[in-house]
């Protein structure tokens, strides 16, 4: 596999000239200041590509271009917007770059109550607690039906933890789940939350599904014909928040969308942590079953903290040491890098990148991005490069 890096621009925390000294063999990047639904041009991309390589790198995955809310819910500007994405995936090809990873995921493109959660070893981690989710939900957005989506027991331990909580503590939560995530796709207040939740009102899971099968119609010829592979990313966390359908968060949806789709560039990315939340997610059989479509991999780790099988409190683990079995999993991924080699395929190398490091050591001090340390992401490297290495024929 392909050791990548995410770097998330020029205001990113970690420097590029730095990344050679850590054994990175590409970036993964994106273009954040482009609102979703406009054109990526080719201006722009060069630019971002002229960047990478005055530090002797490639651009070698686009994560992500972003699908716009329209496209969701099929509102009014759906068509501009897809018309929008074929012309940014043109641009793209273009200048080389193969493969872009994207989600489907309603609203917030990943969810955490604490970005800085303290670990035994004195470093910190990034963690959902279903009960400080509650609170948000139910105390801060205030949403409209939210007592439905939660026992008797669940709203009481909310409403105990709520009044023990400052304004402080408050507007931290708010900011945790709502605007404090790299990466993300739109930059929300509450008032935008509450009005995008409205759009979401009469669409069901089916309903959301059958738009991300449209999406692809549209935009996965036009890859398929660019040479482009498109690899979406799973739900993250992997089960339904605010009300909202989820479309992609196990095995099964990604094999019923890719077969509803079936040209080689609908493909999936493979994130071991966000799909590894879901305690039947068995990541070695998703390889198996699906490993010929998978054109990305995000290698990082969670680790359930209750048994509520449904949703879950979660925390960012060591790379080794979450619930996932990273030696498994790996070990099938080199083997479909193999399988791909014999079949003769240009593609064969899948490229991956550490995800979601602790913050340690000297990370705690340097303003990291939350989930994006140095530190912490390079341990996470050098852990799966041993692991690809004693797996290696």
């Amino acid at each position: 596999m392909k050791q990548c890096w995410r770097w998330f621009g020029p205001h990113d925390t970690v420097a590029l000239n730095d990344l050679h000294q850590v054994g990175v063999q590409g970036i993964v990047s994106a273009l954040h200041h482009i609102p979703p639904g406009d054109i990526w041009t080719d201006d722009e991309i060069t630019q971002r590509q002229e960047m990478l390589a005055k530090s002797g790198f490639d651009w070698d995955v686009v994560e992500s271009l972003p699908v716009s809310e329209a496209i969701k819910t099929q509102s009014s500007d759906a068509a501009t917007h897809i018309e929008a994405y074929k012309t940014s995936l043109k641009a793209l090809a273009h200048r080389g770059i193969s493969t872009v990873c994207y989600n489907f995921m309603p609203i917030l493109d990943w969810t955490r109550t604490a970005l800085r959660a303290p670990q035994n070893h004195g470093g910190t981690a990034m963690l959902f607690d279903l009960t400080d989710f509650t609170v948000f939900d139910l105390h801060i957005l205030a949403r409209a039906g939210a007592e439905d989506d939660y026992t008797p027991a669940q709203q009481a331990a909310a409403q105990d933890r709520f009044h023990a909580m400052t304004d402080v503590d408050c507007l931290t939560l708010q900011n945790n789940i709502i605007a404090g995530l790299p990466g993300a796709n739109d930059a929300w207040t509450l008032p935008d939350v509450r009005a995008q939740l409205a759009s979401y009102d009469n669409i069901t899971p089916d309903q959301l599904r059958g738009h991300l099968v449209d999406f692809l119609s549209e935009v996965a010829p036009v890859a398929e014909t660019l040479g482009i592979r498109l690899c979406c990313h799973p739900d993250d966390p992997p089960f339904g928040l605010l009300g909202l359908p989820r479309v992609m968060s196990t095995t099964q949806d990604y094999a019923a969308t890719l077969a509803a789709v079936d040209v080689p560039a609908n493909g999936a990315t493979l994130c071991t942590g966000s799909l590894g939340v879901r305690p039947d997610f068995d990541a070695p059989g998703f390889v198996k079953q699906l490993g010929s479509r998978i054109h990305f991999a995000h290698l990082r780790n969670t680790k359930r903290l209750s048994d509520d099988p449904d949703r879950p409190d979660f925390f960012e683990a060591p790379h080794l040491e979450g619930d996932t079995d990273m030696v498994a999993t790996i070990r099938a991924l080199l083997q479909e890098e193999r399988s791909r080699q014999a079949a003769g395929r240009s593609d064969w190398q899948i490229p991956m990148r550490p995800d979601h490091g602790q913050e340690l050591l000297y990370d705690r001090e340097a303003d990291s991005m939350p989930g994006y340390p140095l530190i912490g992401r390079m341990r996470g490297l050098a852990e799966l490069r041993g692991i690809m290495a004693a797996c290696a024929d």
